[in-house]
């Protein structure tokens, strides 16, 4: 296929997969389209290993790395807070809600730790630069040829960093004024991503949303995001100006993936209504699967949430204990509060498949849709 996003990244098919699990990245990749891997979860010593792997699996072909720079957090202002002191500033309220919580849930502690080797989030506060910082360090020591930033524009660091190492730069957008100011900070991408997407998202539809974008910032690309996982999806993509699409949700569900053996199974027979946006994660709105969790922080005895990044320090080993109890099916209450990032397109993901078959799937769909335009044409 020929759009700029194929020629800036020399891939042979415009999707590109977002995605934690390192295997996704590098079927994708090996498939013709474009894997990064979210980074967010890592620590730089995980980083490392990871992008060695990715690297000597796919040879010679392109790949990225996604990571959180927000452009707003607790303790932004204040010069970069320490863990210390934003653990100090979460309200007893919160921490009795989380352990009433567990205990009504029947949710077991954590086994004691073998080692005290800092977890993601431990050593520096989560989802802040100073976490981002030296998982740049290791991003760049790595032949990555795309850095993306998830939430807000891109540190004026990161992008002279990558144009430096010739890397490119993309920044998520959910709104006009986020891409139009991500391309004045000098982002070469912009990922329109719509209402419908997993994970943090805005208010606007990806139908309405991408064509903004594309008229506001051309002729800077476009990925159209939020509700992407199919052939005929991608072609719509195509049709409103992006060049190319960026999948997150779709690849939870594929063989290669890690996700939670609990949570893959409840994906796999949800509804594209059994999502949502909630704070209950990050500290921002976030779509994700409904559960037990979700339906707990809004309830009427939830204290509301943090901002982030309390929230997530909050409800980190509580996170922890639900995944680790979770595997065991006999555990109710564990299996009910699990859940995770997911966008209404969970609703189509019904089948568990192999990453470079859901690639090829999607080229041949999108083939057939365009003749089934081409068709209307005669």
């Amino acid at each position: 296929m020929k759009t700029k996003i194929c020629a800036m990244l020399d891939i042979e098919f415009p999707i590109l997969a977002f995605t934690h699990c390192r295997d996704v990245v590098a079927a994708v990749t090996r498939a013709g389209g474009y894997g990064v891997l979210g980074a967010a979860a890592h620590t730089p010593e995980q980083l490392d290993i990871d992008l060695r792997w990715i690297a000597d699996e796919v040879g010679d072909r392109p790949f990225g790395v996604d990571i959180i720079v927000p452009a707003k957090y607790e303790g932004k202002d204040d010069g970069e807070l320490s863990v210390s002191s934003l653990t100090e500033m979460i309200p007893q309220a919160h921490r009795d809600f989380l352990d009433d919580m567990m205990e009504r849930y029947h949710v077991p502690p954590l086994p004691p730790r073998d080692d005290e080797t800092p977890r993601a989030g431990e050593a520096e506060p989560p989802m802040t630069y100073a976490q981002a910082v030296p998982l740049m360090d290791v991003a760049f020591s790595h032949p990555i040829s795309l850095i993306v930033n998830a939430l807000g524009p891109p540190p004026p660091d990161m992008i002279e960093r990558a144009h430096d190492s010739g890397v490119k730069v993309g920044a998520l957008a959910g709104k006009k004024s986020h891409a139009v100011r991500h391309v004045a900070a000098g982002v070469d991408v912009i990922i329109a991503q719509g209402h419908e997407a997993g994970g943090h998202t805005g208010d606007i539809g990806t139908m309405v949303l991408v064509p903004e974008i594309v008229d506001a910032v051309a002729p800077v690309p476009v990925l159209a995001a939020g509700g992407i996982g199919t052939g005929r999806q991608m072609a719509a993509s195509l049709a409103l100006g992006a060049e190319g699409v960026w999948c997150g949700s779709v690849w939870l569900t594929t063989l290669e993936a890690e996700t939670h053996p609990t949570v893959k199974e409840k994906f796999l027979t949800a509804t594209s209504s059994d999502t949502l946006r909630s704070r209950s994660r990050t500290g921002k709105p976030a779509r994700q699967l409904r559960s037990a969790w979700t339906d707990e922080w809004e309830g009427p005895d939830s204290p509301g949430t943090l901002g982030m990044p309390l929230q997530p320090m909050l409800i980190a080993e509580a996170s922890r204990r639900i995944d680790r109890a979770a595997m065991n099916a006999e555990n109710e209450g564990a299996v009910k509060l699990a859940n995770y990032f997911v966008g209404q397109i969970v609703g189509s993901m019904n089948e568990s498949k192999h990453a470079d078959r859901v690639v090829l799937d999607m080229v041949d769909e999108f083939i057939d849709a365009i003749q089934r335009v081409n068709d209307m044409m005669q």
